[in-house]
């Protein structure tokens, strides 16, 4: 079987409290071998390292770009401290979720570009590489990285242009694509897919977010009760369209894409 790594899935989430364990043992039955562990708020950070060592995964910290409002210079000084008391700790591979969202329209745009930057600074600081989230703000982020350029990393959830793509590329980074990758009208993610070079594709779940066509529903079901909750399970699935999208095998996209994570994220290597 296949070993996967989910560059990008949120274990801590509390859609997954009644069932954590049975989703983690789910995931690795399905060839999962490694989850990456962002948190998004540093009320987290000591949840996702305990997470990652329960399950042999690896973890991230940093601060969201949606939970700025509800942060502090004392969370940044957090983020700081914990990066610093853990570096020896090889779970230990990235400094994130961090970024921009522009698609929220009442986000604090000039919040969010404060702390996106701190956290720039602190990765630099600590030599680490960064998961970025990125929605309709690729171009503001890399204003950033051209400013305080860092190890590279994985832009989570890609969704811009392939000039942007070449540009986060040519800075060491490295694309997600999971779920929305399977959407058949999501039509500029598939042409990425396809077309992206090979060393620049990673992938990912956002699990319990962006699930795949086989799992979304629309709001009217989920007003009725349905849900749509996405798991890592879901990755050797997600990775068939990607397979089909480069007339890759299966085993190619396995191979392919954990080289690439691991080259983005060396922690992961180890």
């Amino acid at each position: 079987m296949a070993a996967w790594i989910d560059t990008h899935c949120h274990l801590d989430a509390p859609e997954f409290d009644a069932d954590r364990e049975a989703v983690r043992a789910r995931a690795r039955a399905a060839g999962v071998a490694r989850l990456v562990l962002p948190a998004v708020a540093a009320a987290h950070f000591d949840t996702v390292r305990a997470l990652a060592q329960a399950h042999d995964d690896v973890y991230a910290l940093g601060i969201h770009p949606l939970y700025v409002a509800q942060a502090t210079e004392a969370d940044l000084q957090q983020l700081r401290h914990c990066l610093a008391a853990w570096r020896d700790d090889p779970r230990l591979v990235a400094v994130g979720e961090i970024g921009l969202d522009h698609f929220v329209p009442d986000a604090d745009r000039g919040r969010q570009e404060h702390f996106y930057i701190a956290q720039l600074q602190i990765a630099r600081e600590f030599n680490l590489p960064v998961l970025l989230h990125v929605r309709r703000s690729a171009d503001a982020l890399l204003k950033g990285l051209r400013r305080w350029p860092v190890r590279g990393g994985i832009v989570h959830a890609f969704n811009g242009s392939a000039a942007q793509a070449a540009l986060f590329v040519e800075r060491g980074f490295k694309l997600g694509f999971g779920g929305a990758m399977t959407h058949e009208r999501a039509l500029q993610i598939r042409r990425l897919a396809a077309t992206l070079p090979a060393e620049a594709l990673v992938l990912e779940t956002d699990a319990p977010d962006i699930p795949p066509q086989w799992l979304y529903r629309t709001a009217a079901q989920r007003a009725a009760g349905a849900t749509s909750r996405n798991e890592p399970a879901e990755l050797p699935r997600i990775a068939e369209t990607l397979a089909a999208l480069r007339g890759w095998t299966l085993d190619e996209v396995a191979a392919r894409t954990a080289a690439n994570a691991r080259a983005a994220l060396p922690g992961l290597a180890c």
